[in-house]
């Protein structure tokens, strides 16, 4: 059980999948031993508390401020900036000669800093856009997805409420589900990226927040369907939640969706880390008709974890965990943030 006094102490690494196009969808890639110009990444990055120095007073983002008990000023700020932005730039990279053409973001505080990372040195010369909406999260972070004009068009997006209610009855105010549909080099997908509850009050205590995030995807996917036949799916996120867990479980049981991440978690890879423990929390699905290899359709070739060497501690007992922004209140100047 993770309880309040033990939250996460390293994290977050990036993950991604691969898909080929439809000129390439005759044949299934495991892995690629160079740069393919016509493999596409897909991936999601927990920015950790990406907020700007501004204070907001509708959230609780007085930390995160230049008087704020972790000093977070504009150059702490755009360092932070250009090291997610580097690490967005070459996800992926050994694969694909490709900037990832869909990648979905947790922790960030407002349209402003997405734009601010669209626009940092490593992505400001890609052509790329970004869905957002602000939720009723009291912390004020949101998800978002940036897109590659490129290759993406967004049709339609809008946040999905995720309604949970306390025993009072009162509305226990969360992130919301972020919904795109948009057409991926012509083809039409689904996209939800979600960062779930938290287990801040204990995992099984919170473990029924998580199954209702769940079955609102799995009702929105009923709605979808009822419109459309066998609809592509992308489902990314900050689950909360390993692949074996019943949340996760939950969303699988409609056999919708194929989880392609649950084979890369071992004693030694994770996207998180807890007392050096791995753990598989952040996590990309996609639909079966992704893994058909049909003419005129993208299809599945590969996943994996983006722990390059630069994303983790280089020395110390912490070597290859999570290369942090803060240690408690001390700043290390890494690429990830905790509070």
């Amino acid at each position: 059980m993770l309880g309040e006094s033990a939250k996460l102490n390293n994290r977050t690494l990036a993950i991604f999948v691969n898909l080929l196009p439809p000129s390439k969808n005759s044949m299934k890639f495991s892995f690629f031993k160079k740069k393919d110009k016509d493999v596409y990444s897909i991936g999601f990055y927990n920015l950790e508390n990406l907020f700007d120095t501004a204070d907001d007073h509708k959230t609780l983002d007085n930390d995160f401020t230049p008087r704020g008990p972790k000093k977070w000023s504009n150059k702490r700020y755009n360092r932070k900036l250009y090291k997610l932005a580097k690490t967005i730039s070459e996800l992926g990279n050994k694969a694909t000669a490709h900037f990832p053409v869909l990648m979905g973001v947790a922790e960030v505080e407002n349209e402003n800093v997405m734009q601010d990372l669209i626009d940092a040195e490593p992505l400001q010369d890609v052509n790329y856009g970004f869905v957002h909406y602000d939720s009723p999260d009291e912390r004020g972070i949101d998800t978002a997805l940036i897109y590659h004009k490129d290759c993406f068009e967004v049709l339609y997006s809008e946040p999905i409420a995720l309604l949970i209610y306390q025993k009072n009855g009162d509305r226990d105010t969360t992130r919301d589900i972020l919904y795109v549909k948009g057409k991926l080099n012509g083809e039409l997908i689904h996209v939800f990226v979600n960062h779930w509850p938290s287990r801040r009050a204990g995992s099984d205590e919170t473990s029924f927040k998580r199954v209702k995030a769940a079955e609102t995807i799995r009702e929105y996917m009923a709605n979808i369907e009822s419109d459309e036949a066998d609809p592509n799916y992308i489902v990314m996120g900050d689950f909360n939640d390993g692949p074996e867990s019943e949340s996760i479980k939950a969303l699988m049981h409609s056999e919708r969706l194929y989880n392609p991440m649950e084979k890369l978690l071992t004693p030694e890879r994770g996207s998180a880390n807890y007392k050096r423990s791995w753990m598989l929390f952040d996590q990309i699905m996609v639909s079966h008709n992704f893994l058909n290899y049909e003419k005129g359709t993208h299809s599945f070739a590969h996943a994996n974890i983006f722990d390059e060497n630069f994303l983790t501690e280089f020395k110390g007992k912490y070597k290859g965990t999570p290369y942090r922004t803060y240690v408690g209140r001390k700043y290390i100047g890494g690429y990830s943030c905790l509070l």
